[in-house]
């Protein structure tokens, strides 16, 4: 008998990883960050920094702690062209606040670097098989992505978006509306929160969260982190800054968030039964999701008698 359970023991121990239990986690996030041309390195450097404060911050760290494990798990990685991303931290636990400290005290060291096109469609490719490969157990799976543009390299934007979809990863956006052109001279796109809506977001509780500036950015990323690692989903009543007093935050109307009627007893949100996450789209959006490639090519021709292409 003894030799019968050591055999056996011996097959478990050579099981692939997917065969095998897997941690239960909260969610699985993966930042991805847009490092195009568009963004100069003082602004490259802004947006890092907003996100170490976001999960330095008391009322995020609590979130994270909070959930039904107690824990999540995030990747960050940067994007600009179509095959350029960058992966500066893969799956990483966070299950403390020493691990939470020791993600952001790697983030904050690693180098900040500008490529040049805008691919958001290469960025969400990039992203889907991460989920593959996470080592965990994700109760919900989101994509979070930033930027100040639209799609102008790469495939369309919303046929990649379809991809992820129907792996069941929820898309949410934050746009950063900087108002000025950038420095190859291309115009602000004073429509990109509208495109982000349409065209990039999507799932069941997705949301955008516009920046109005880079300035603003700190701001709306630790909204947008909140929404997402406490799946309060679109919640335009919370304003982060109002107060804290230990509880998880507090809206316009003073309604604790942890205690919204949205949520179970429990402090989680009853199950979703909704399979097919490509329903949970914007309608088409009226300039058309390939806007950005349009803009891009008639720039071009114009400012120099060639196509990006």
């Amino acid at each position: 008998m003894r030799w019968l359970l050591g055999l056996l023991a011996a097959f478990v121990a050579v099981l692939p990883v997917a065969a095998q239990d897997k941690k239960e986690v909260d969610l699985a996030l993966v930042l991805a960050i847009d490092i195009s041309g568009s963004i100069d390195p003082d602004e490259a450097r802004l947006q890092r920094q907003g996100y170490i404060d976001a999960f330095r911050d008391p009322v995020i760290v609590k979130a994270i702690l909070g959930g039904n494990h107690g824990r999540i798990v995030v990747a960050y990685f940067e994007w600009s062209d179509a095959w350029v991303q960058k992966l500066l931290i893969d799956w990483t636990l966070l299950d403390s606040e020493a691990a939470i400290k020791a993600f952001t005290d790697r983030l904050d060291a690693a180098p900040i670097s500008i490529a040049r096109r805008t691919s958001i469609s290469g960025a969400i490719r990039y992203a889907i098989p991460m989920y593959g490969r996470s080592p965990y157990e994700a109760d919900r799976k989101v994509l979070d992505i930033s930027g100040d543009g639209s799609n102008n390299d790469g495939g369309l934007v919303t046929e990649v978006r379809q991809d992820a979809l129907k792996d069941r990863i929820v898309i949410n956006g934050l746009p950063i509306m900087n108002g000025r052109p950038n420095p190859f001279g291309f115009p602000a796109e004073d429509d990109l929160d509208k495109y982000y809506l349409h065209c990039v977001t999507g799932g069941p509780r997705s949301f955008v969260e516009v920046a109005r500036s880079f300035e603003d950015f700190p701001r709306a990323i630790r909204k947008k982190l909140l929404q997402e690692v406490a799946d309060l989903g679109p919640r335009p009543d919370i304003d982060f800054a109002v107060h804290r007093n230990g509880d998880l935050a507090i809206d316009r109307q003073g309604i604790h968030l942890a205690q919204s009627p949205q949520l179970s007893q429990s402090g989680r949100r009853p199950a979703r039964n909704d399979d097919d996450y490509t329903r949970f789209v914007q309608p088409e959006y009226e300039l058309g999701c390939d806007i950005g490639e349009r803009r891009s090519r008639d720039f071009w021709q114009r400012r120099f008698g060639v196509t990006p292409d």
